[in-house]
């Protein structure tokens, strides 16, 4: 789920903010370099998994939709960092 590289970026920048920190879609959309339609699908994936949160709402009269990482996502994240990390270092 995670190895996909969009994903794994977008993970990266949520577990890099620090547990229960969530974004704006706005931020992750331009952080990112993807388009709406785009970052939708892939979080709409990720929600599915259980690894992100995805909270829509106001602020002010302006709609928002706001995106945080799950403790099981943050788990998924780390476990895929350490594999990719144990390839990297080789036998």
């Amino acid at each position: 789920m995670i190895h996909q590289e969009t994903r794994l970026r977008l993970m990266a920048l949520l577990a890099g903010l620090g547990e229960g920190a969530r974004v704006e879609f706005g931020w992750l959309k331009e952080a990112l370099k993807v388009t709406e339609g785009n970052l939708s699908s892939h979080l709409g994936k990720l929600e599915e998994a259980g690894y992100v949160e995805v909270e829509k709402g106001y602020q002010g009269k302006r709609p928002r939709t706001w995106v945080r990482l799950t403790p099981k996502g943050r788990a998924a994240y780390e476990a895929h960092r350490k594999a990719l990390l144990a390839l990297l270092q080789g036998p």
